[in-house]
């Protein structure tokens, strides 16, 4: 397979993913507003601003925005083309990159992104986002599930498929991990909390229904929202599919597919950094992690997820013969390499 068929299909099933995760997130935090009594500007900086640091993007939102509150955010992680991890950018990122493997995926695929497109620069998306957030934000999320199902069901399953996969898993576990950091500033740095209030229990709800885990999370726990076991469930469950681990599992599996290596031997780097994080989650308890620091955990899997990446890209999508894809794809990975949010430590000051 060549180097820009494997690149285009990977960062495709990225930007897809990314797209719906955005949505996803947003939709949320709106509805989390209902349950507030009352809020402050401080208070709406403190819910709004780390939707804004969970892509790495708070420098470039306050150089546009005075303030974080409902509108400011949407109108950033939405509309804003010149932001490279709104849901417009993503849906547009991901049409280039089916339209330059047009021959590689189905015509009810590229009809299904076409059609999204489409719809995100037409008048009638920002007429649905002003009438209903809501709805507007479920239409984002039901075509990105189309967009997946169509693909698992009408796509051979080829390397080119698995380099979709790939792509679709290693975004899904960098954006689980970075929902699940969203609210690490109401626990201590180091341990468990021991007490937990009812502001506390709703924001921990809203990270769990940020990923379309809710339900999932109490056919195990139960009603009873415990940072300890949303932080377990969302992190190290190997049976729920927006988990990390099980994320980490299927990256692992797809990039063996793409080589044809066995679990125990590896041919490349991102296979080798892959297995390793696969083994680690596998193994650590949610303790361990605690005993560590969530936050600090949670970073330090960010950056082995950045690394799986470049180590991927490096194998597979790097090729010095055509100097101009060569250099597409460099700024295309480097574009949309996000830094962990440790970077954005100083958020809470």
């Amino acid at each position: 397979m060549l180097s820009r068929v494997a690149s285009s299909l990977y960062w495709m099933s990225r930007y897809i993913e990314r797209a719906e995760n955005v949505a996803r997130l947003l939709d949320v935090n709106l509805q989390l507003l209902l349950d507030f009594r009352s809020l402050d500007d401080e208070k709406m900086r403190a819910h709004w601003m780390p939707i804004v640091q969970t892509t790495g993007d708070e420098e470039s939102f306050v150089q546009q925005h005075q303030r974080a509150t409902a509108a400011s955010v949407a109108d950033f992680m939405v509309f804003r083309e010149d932001n490279p991890n709104s849901i417009v950018s993503s849906i547009c990122q991901a049409r280039e990159n089916a339209r330059m493997v047009r021959d590689q995926i189905a015509i009810e695929t590229w009809e299904e992104l076409n059609r999204l497109y489409l719809f995100m620069q037409s008048p009638q998306a920002h007429q649905m986002w002003a009438d209903s957030p809501t709805d507007f934000f479920n239409q984002i999320k039901a075509s990105s599930l189309q967009l997946i199902g169509l693909s698992y069901a009408t796509h051979i399953h080829n390397e080119g498929w698995w380099f979709s996969e790939a792509g679709r898993f290693i975004e899904r576990a960098d954006k689980t991990s970075r929902i699940l950091d969203l609210r690490y500033h109401t626990l201590p740095a180091r341990g468990l909390p021991k007490a937990v209030n009812q502001t506390d229990t709703l924001e921990w709800s809203a990270v769990l229904r940020s990923c379309s885990a809710w339900d999932a999370f109490k056919s195990i726990y139960g009603a009873e929202v415990h940072p300890r076991n949303v932080a377990e469930f969302l992190l190290l469950n190997e049976d729920f599919p927006r988990s990390i681990r099980f994320c980490v599992e299927r990256l692992n599996d797809s990039l063996r597919r793409i080589s044809g290596v066995s679990d125990r031997r590896f041919s490349n780097d991102a296979e080798k950094l892959c297995g390793r994080l696969a083994a680690e989650l596998q193994f650590v308890t949610i303790e361990e992690v605690f005993e560590a620091g969530l936050h600090d955990y949670i970073d330090q899997v960010q950056l082995k997820l950045n690394n799986i990446g470049e180590a991927l890209f490096n194998a597979y999508i790097v090729q010095v013969f055509d100097t101009s894809d060569q250099e597409h794809f460099v700024q295309q990975e480097e574009q949309q390499q996000q830094q962990p949010q440790s970077a954005n430590a100083s958020r809470q000051s």
